[in-house]
């Protein structure tokens, strides 16, 4: 099969990475990609190729699919999903993987999502929507300034502003509705009360009929140790999650996805693609902080290091509608990914950073680098963006793949280069 992949992160190296190993792949392109991208290569020894199609390029990603006859398609990030690209391939006859239009709503807006769990009773934080900054201002003060903002739209993971009291909430009001931070995807916003707890990230392989949970992965949101300093897009994860029990996990999959499939059928919403909700393991159960519609990342960095199943067939299985019969093998192994960002993140970062020690690090046990924020300079990698690589381990347990992660960060320097040192802290 020909496969193309679409967007240019460490999600996507993840998953061209994963689907390369799959012996029924014959070609495969990414459109993007990045420097680590465009060194994998398949079973069969080809290597993967590049293309300078950007992710939201619908129509050149559609012309370059015909012009090549793409078998398969993966898309990665959330925006191409938003815009439509699964409705869009389908009806020019292509195959693809994905939430079309519709069901990739639950992640491009966080209105119809909360209204959607409301109406479906799914368990979540009590929340107020608005677009008038005076109203929003008062639900927040009902809630004593203890809440989440969140901008309607998509705002690459950072259009979440958490407030301790109400003068932070009124800030976060009208930096998102007044000052239009996060431009049109802000013009509404939800505000949610904040809830104690632990914080996971849930996976669940769709079909438009059955839904195939993952085992739990904790993601580290804030910028700096011990959950400090401003959101990011994600700056580590592990898997599996000691606290996030089976019990737990069977708790959510009846209490969250159950009355999720009902409320796709009741709605007409045919969802196949991967739903991420993220969870707050709260006193009184697991409770949805928000859905997004396609692979976490670096949640898929730690899963496809510890899937066991070929990736390519559970995908194809997903689109194709018939997930029941399958069933998806898990490796015993932990996981554990360290993201290393570039100097200015989440802010402005530099790029253009030679990374050395990619080869070094690459030599130990059990140590994939996949890169995200990366580019090719005069033969060189060099850094592209504010997230650039997530160094990733696997171990015989969490304390084995932590120590892994790290000493493989040890050998990896760039100019301005930072990262967590507590990655799977909150597990041991």
């Amino acid at each position: 099969m020909k496969v193309l992949v679409i967007g240019s992160g460490g999600r996507e190296h993840a998953l061209v990475w994963r689907l390369a190993q799959s012996p029924r792949v014959s070609r495969m392109w990414c459109a993007p990609g990045n420097a680590g991208i465009a060194q994998e290569r398949l079973s069969n020894g080809t290597p993967v190729e590049t293309a300078a199609i950007g992710a939201e390029n619908l129509d050149g990603l559609l012309a370059f699919a015909k012009e090549k006859q793409i078998d398969f398609t993966v898309v990665g990030p959330d925006n191409p999903l938003a815009l439509g690209i699964v409705n869009l391939f389908q009806s020019h006859g292509l195959r693809i993987w994905g939430p079309n239009r519709r069901a990739a709503q639950f992640e491009a807006s966080k209105v119809f999502s909360q209204q959607f769990m409301e109406k479906h009773g799914i368990p979540t934080a009590r929340a107020g929507t608005f677009d008038d900054a005076g109203r929003a201002r008062a639900f927040a003060e009902s809630l004593g300034g203890r809440c989440a903002v969140k901008a309607d739209g998509l705002a690459l993971g950072k259009g979440v502003l958490m407030c301790g009291n109400t003068a932070e909430a009124a800030r976060a009001i009208d930096e998102i509705l007044v000052n239009k931070a996060f431009g049109t995807a802000g013009a509404k916003i939800v505000i949610q009360e904040f809830l104690e707890g632990m914080e996971v990230s849930l996976h669940a392989l769709c079909d438009g009929k059955t839904a195939k949970l993952f085992p739990g992965s904790q993601d580290h949101k804030r910028a700096l140790d011990g959950d400090r300093g401003l959101n990011t897009g994600g700056m580590g994860t592990y898997s599996p999650v000691p606290f996030l029990t089976d019990a737990t996990l069977a708790e959510a999959e009846r209490k969250i996805i159950a009355p999720w499939l009902r409320g796709c059928a009741a709605e007409g919403i045919d969802f196949r693609g991967i739903l991420y909700p993220g969870l707050m393991l709260t006193k009184e159960g697991p409770k949805v902080l928000e859905f997004n519609a396609r692979f976490g990342d670096p949640e898929t960095q730690v899963y496809l290091m510890r899937l066991d199943s070929d990736l390519l067939e559970l995908l194809l299985a997903s689109a194709g509608g018939n997930l029941g019969g399958v069933e998806i093998r898990w490796k015993k192994e932990a996981s554990v990914c360290v993201i290393m960002a570039s100097e200015g993140y989440p802010g402005s970062s530099t790029k253009g950073k030679e990374i050395r020690g990619l080869e070094d690090a690459a030599k130990l046990p059990g140590v994939k680098v996949f890169h995200a924020g990366t580019a090719l300079k005069d033969g060189k990698v060099v850094t592209n963006g504010g997230r650039v690589l997530g160094v990733t381990a696997l171990g015989a347990d969490l304390k084995s793949a932590q120590a892994a992660a790290y000493a493989a960060v040890e050998r990896i320097q760039f100019e301005g280069a930072w990262f967590r040192r507590d990655i799977g802290a909150k597990a041991l």
